[in-house]
């Protein structure tokens, strides 16, 4: 395995470390907890097209009303599932915080197995329906803040980017899946089956959530802010597969400890508005902060879950006629959109880096959106002719979109605001960002029917917009996204400029003569522990 990350990723960290540290254990720690994201893009990917389905319109009243009602409904059953996620992720940082990410997760997938029970169960009743999407999306939410918040904290530094990015390769792997469980029930199931086996199997990915995190360790970080020093040391040797006194471990452990003792020195209260003075008030943990909602914002408004949620009526759109056609489509946009994010992870993103994939994939993106607005308003598909040439290349910019998205927007958001916040930060910081995704999500989610149905003629409008949203995140990155890759976690408070603070501070309290408030400045309780340890 570690001869292998060597030949693709390329950064000086990789040069620097132990071969050992690139061992089974810390893959399958991060497989274990991205079912997570495959949870994600499940429910993500089979809404779309179970409301496509006959028996699931009979039944849900979709039948027989007017285009704009029935686009309501739709974006109805559809959004609640954001609204969930949107509490779901704010609600996951006190969690994660308390009970740590191991624990939070497990939360996490109960919560989802109990919504999605509801959904399959809700037999035509709307309330039932909307209720279960609502548990169920508190659970997703949960998990989509703590997942990469949990790796980020285990991952090596030289392949942090990659591991974090499990995450956007499980939501692909799980639309990816979703599309094709759909399209296999159209065609082999009949009756009410058809789109209750697709709603029952959002299940699969909560049941392998639990179960790996029952087999998994504790994040060593979180254990180290606990004060829990023995336990934090020895989680660290076990993920990084080497004796607790390996040099390596005593360096990441001792920059744990440094970065912590910093933390407490800076700002010595540990309650939620001690927490939000300091991430509000310090200037570079503002300016993480904001960077992390910013990118969130900008993830969603490239139009990716607008494809991921309505792709068979986008098909449509673009003049693929027929629901099994529509849906065969879609299977094959999930698969490219795995496949892209896969090439990513493996080759570019601890090589290329995070700014770079950024700004590109940006114009990229916008491109082929803009492509397809144009295409959309200038020669608009016509009902039973077939597709013109103009139409079968606006068919490949959707899927052009998809393979962009992997390759920037998608997996390093998620990195980004994983791995940028300080320690004490990283869970209420990730929250945030998650929270905002969920929320644009859902704008998005509720937004795109009517936009397709009322934004000009055949909704050409929609795509332009999106399109001038791509391009102006290339403008937002250039000037304000610094690039990561390859530093550790605890080099994060330096890049941002907070280090430097602390360093003014102790300053002018020393040339004081005294500690502000006549309290010592460090935790003595706090060193105690780290040099018990050490010995």
């Amino acid at each position: 395995m570690s001869w292998l990350l060597r030949k693709v990723v390329h950064n000086d960290a990789m040069k620097e470390d132990p071969k050992e540290i690139y061992g089974w254990r810390v893959f399958l720690l991060a497989c274990s907890a991205c079912f997570g994201g495959m949870l994600f893009g499940m429910d993500s990917g089979i809404i779309g097209g179970v409301l496509t389905m006959p028996g699931f319109k009979a039944t849900y009243g979709l039948e027989n009303i007017s285009d704009v009602a029935a686009a309501n409904l739709s974006a109805n059953i559809v959004s609640t599932l954001q609204a969930g996620c949107f509490f779901g992720a704010l609600c996951a940082s006190p969690i994660a915080e308390k009970w740590g990410r191991r624990m939070a997760l497990i939360f996490a997938a109960v919560v989802a197995i109990v919504g999605i029970v509801m959904q399959t169960a809700a037999s035509g009743h709307l309330e039932v329906m909307y209720i279960g999407r609502v548990i169920c999306g508190f659970g997703v939410g949960a998990a989509s803040m703590i997942n990469p918040l949990y790796v980020a904290e285990n991952a090596p530094r030289a392949i942090r980017g990659g591991l974090t990015g499990l995450y956007q390769l499980f939501i692909t792997m799980g639309i990816m899946l979703a599309f094709w469980i759909n399209y296999g029930s159209l065609l082999n199931i009949t009756g009410p089956a058809m789109y209750i086996v697709p709603l029952a199997m959002q299940g699969l990915p909560a049941v392998l959530l639990l179960l790996g995190m029952l087999l998994c360790n504790e994040s060593p970080r979180w254990l180290a802010r606990q004060d829990r020093w023995e336990e934090a040391r020895a989680t660290l040797a076990t993920v990084r597969h080497l004796p607790a006194d390996h040099p390596y471990v005593e360096e990441e452990f001792q920059a744990i400890a440094t970065q912590l003792e910093q933390e407490r020195a800076l700002v010595g209260g540990s309650s939620f508005w001690d927490l939000m003075r300091e991430m509000w008030l310090i200037p570079g943990n503002r300016k993480r902060a904001i960077i992390s909602i910013v990118l969130m914002i900008c993830q969603q408004m490239t139009g990716t879950n607008a494809i991921n949620y309505y792709a068979p009526q986008i098909f449509k759109n673009l003049g693929v006629t027929g629901n099994a056609t529509n849906l065969f489509a879609t299977g094959v946009y999930g698969i490219v959109k795995m496949v892209g994010c896969g090439v990513f992870l493996l080759f570019v993103a601890d090589s290329l880096g995070r700014r770079r994939s950024l700004l590109w994939t940006s114009i990229a993106q916008g491109l082929a959106m803009l492509y397809i607005g144009l295409y959309v308003r200038i020669a608009p598909p016509v009902a039973g002719a077939p597709v013109i040439p103009a139409g079968y290349v606006a068919l490949v910019c959707i899927f052009l979109f998809a393979a962009f998205f992997q390759f920037g927007w998608g997996p390093v958001c998620w990195i980004y605001v994983s791995e940028i916040p300080t320690a004490r930060l990283r869970s209420l910081n990730v929250a945030f960002g998650a929270a905002t995704q969920w929320l644009f999500n859902f704008v998005v989610a509720r937004a795109v029917p009517n936009m397709l149905a009322t934004v000009g003629p055949n909704g050409y409008g929609t795509y332009i917009i999106f399109a001038c949203f791509c391009f102006s995140m290339g403008v937002f990155v250039w000037f304000f996204i610094p690039e990561t890759k390859g530093l550790s976690l605890e080099k994060m408070d330096e890049l941002f400029g907070v280090t430097q603070l602390l360093e003014q501070k102790n300053a002018d309290e020393e040339r004081a003569g005294s500690t502000a408030g006549g309290k010592e400045p460090l935790d003595k309780t706090f060193h105690t522990h780290v040099e018990r340890v050490a010995e």
